[in-house]
């Protein structure tokens, strides 16, 4: 009698077990689809650091498609076209030589097939390159949501200031967040510590779903609700960063240089 009521009890259980699992697995939202739109030397470095995450983390779908802009290279000896070269060696031998992407990145020299089926779009491409890119991809998938990593591009439009972000915006219609930061792109491939800024006023939800996508041991990302600010310094601090170059190369002193960082 013992023995029957503790089986009983015990398939009992197992079988609410897996009811709530198959229930939480219904109830829990698709994994995203993430599409990094550029892939030159900062677009493959940021590419590998999304890959990483997305392998590691449900609320991801485990391929990161990057849309490549197809160009012939010579590798070998042989001249190839630059995606077939990088989906077999995983290596961006023009833009980021040395380098290896992560498995579940792949190359899409398509701008259609690649952000066909995304959710988060991460723009990385010059931004005389948007307009264009944008055109020939047609319209985004219903509720996907962007993320600019375009420096600069900041452009005078009706006597007024427009930023990057705001012409995504217009022409995505769609939520645009922005991440900046104070690095270089060849050293966020390696490995090194970096930190970044996403600015976003999307909800907080989706806030957090960004930072997750970006935030890592070695990239430490923190969010704000003001993206003009985060753009705006994104773009300014490259003139510091100009100015800190003149202090070296004219032998000032570290007073100047933080006069000017400052």
């Amino acid at each position: 009698f013992w023995v029957k009521c503790h089986l009983g009890s015990f398939f009992l259980t197992a079988g609410s077990n897996r009811r709530a699992h198959t229930q939480r697995r219904k109830m829990s939202p698709q994994p995203r689809k993430v599409t990094v739109v550029g892939s030159g030397n900062w677009g493959c470095a940021i590419a590998k650091i999304i890959a990483q995450n997305t392998s590691r983390l449900p609320q991801f779908h485990d391929t990161v498609s990057m849309w490549m802009f197809e160009e012939q290279v010579e590798h070998r000896g042989v001249k190839r076209k630059l995606s077939e070269v990088f989906n077999e060696s995983k290596e961006n031998i023009k833009y980021l030589p040395g380098i290896q992407l992560p498995q579940n990145v792949v190359a899409e020299p398509d701008v259609k097939k690649a952000v066909a089926d995304a959710d988060i779009l991460v723009w990385v491409l010059p931004h005389q390159f948007v307009p264009r890119t944008v055109q020939n991809m047609g319209t985004p998938k219903p509720g996907a949501m962007s993320v600019s990593l375009i420096k600069g591009g900041l452009e005078l439009e009706g006597g007024k200031l427009g930023l990057c972000s705001d012409v995504l915006r217009k022409l995505l219609q769609h939520s645009v967040s922005v991440l900046m930061g104070a690095n270089v792109a060849n050293e966020v491939a390696q490995g090194q510590f970096c930190e970044a800024t996403l600015g976003s006023d999307a909800p907080a939800e989706a806030q957090a779903l960004l930072v997750k996508l970006f935030d890592c041991q070695d990239f430490r990302v923190r969010a704000v609700d003001d993206i003009a600010g985060v753009e705006l310094c994104g773009a300014l601090k490259n003139v510091v960063a100009l100015g800190a170059g003149f202090c070296d190369g004219l032998d000032f002193g570290g007073n100047t240089k933080a006069a000017i960082i400052r």
